[in-house]
């Protein structure tokens, strides 16, 4: 499969601690057999939150999503079961000594865009909160 075909994946995920170490390894594992090992500190640090976030403060199941698309875009997704949309992230040079609270910071400082929607999924409420990482990360030439 040429690296540039569009391909998703979604893993369900219960509410347990382990999951966030499984979605890492199953990220990395995804990005590594499409070619794209460039991606997959970035990837897991931007997914390891919202799926981390999903198991610590939902009582229920919650979901990765992984997508490439044919432009070269990577984006990263997480539903969890609570319908409340998340705080606005603050800048991450005010959140940085915070003992919680970063992970949206970090997205925003570490995504080229990043969202969020409600969502119904099996009729249970809940949101989906979503990142890219565009054609400038992908190629290597992105300057920070």
């Amino acid at each position: 499969m040429p690296e540039n075909d569009p391909w998703e994946y979604s893993l369900s995920i219960p509410n347990d601690t382990r999951a966030v170490t499984i979605c890492r390894r199953t990220l990395r594992l995804i990005l590594t057999m499409h070619g794209l090992i460039r991606l997959v500190d970035v990837a897991e640090l931007l997914a390891t939150e919202p799926v981390s976030n999903a198991v610590r403060h939902t009582k229920g199941p919650a979901a990765l999503r992984v997508r490439w698309s044919e432009a070269g875009v990577l984006r990263l997704g997480a539903w969890d079961a609570d319908p409340s949309p998340p705080e606005p992230p603050q800048p991450l040079d005010l959140a940085v000594d915070r003992e919680d609270g970063r992970g949206l910071a970090l997205i925003r400082a570490c995504a080229d865009v990043w969202g969020w929607q409600p969502l119904v999924r099996d009729g249970s409420r809940g949101k989906y909160i979503w990142c890219e990482l565009g054609p400038d990360v992908t190629s290597g030439s992105r300057v920070e």
